[in-house]
């Protein structure tokens, strides 16, 4: 297998990496594996053959019995259906007209939707990899909306309709309904949490000027 993916024939061996056309997209590999050597660290990305599917690319440097730096090994693993099925699943977040947030177990914001954006009118810089309460000035730094995200992982609980109003500063004051449950990747394990949110602003103006 490792003969095809890199388009290796057996009088490559000795030969520099550098002078070999391998069967995979990654430019500055020579760079990664010097880089991998001289910090001692391992490296790590994902990365597609010339036919397009995807592998995750693992370089560590490789020491001899005298505990000797003496070169890097590189290790392939297939991950083409998780990649596909992630852009997926990515493809029809995006398709959902409520905003929607993924949250790591530390509660930072790891994805939202494109929904999201356009409803707060803030970017994903402001957003990725922001715990959710320091999100614009505070917002959702709600002492039970709190409790109830930090108790979701660990319990596998969910919390349906959880009502919030607050001025969002750049889109004015918004009154809104929380749902949020756990998710699990099965490939890894890892957990996350999936918090969407409906806008009721409308229907709550429309009630209150109700006779």
């Amino acid at each position: 297998m490792a003969e095809k993916m890199l388009n290796l024939i057996p009088t490559d061996v000795g030969r520099p990496i550098s002078d070999i056309k391998l069967n995979l997209a990654i430019p500055d590999l020579e760079a990664l594996l010097v880089e991998a050597i001289d910090t001692v660290n391992i490296k790590e990305r994902d990365v597609q053959d010339r036919q397009g599917r995807w592998y995750s690319l693992r370089i560590r440097p490789y020491k001899t019995l005298e505990n000797k730096i003496d070169g890097a090994v590189m290790m392939f693993i297939d991950v083409d259906t998780l990649r596909r099925a992630q852009e997926f699943a990515e493809n029809i977040v995006e398709t959902v007209r409520e905003p929607l947030l993924l949250l790591d177990a530390d509660l930072r914001v790891w994805r939202a939707n494109r929904s999201f954006y356009q409803t707060f009118k803030v970017t994903a810089a402001e957003t990725e990899k922001c715990l959710i309460y320091d999100l614009g000035n505070g917002q959702w730094n709600i002492p039970k909306l709190r409790r109830l995200l930090e108790e979701i992982l660990p319990h596998n609980s969910t919390f349906e309709d959880f009502p919030v109003e607050f001025d969002f500063g750049r889109v004015g004051r918004k009154s809104m309904l929380l749902n949020a449950r756990r998710l699990v990747q099965q490939s890894d394990g890892s957990r996350w949490i999936l918090l969407a949110i409906e806008d009721v602003t409308g229907r709550t103006l429309r009630a209150g000027s109700a006779p």
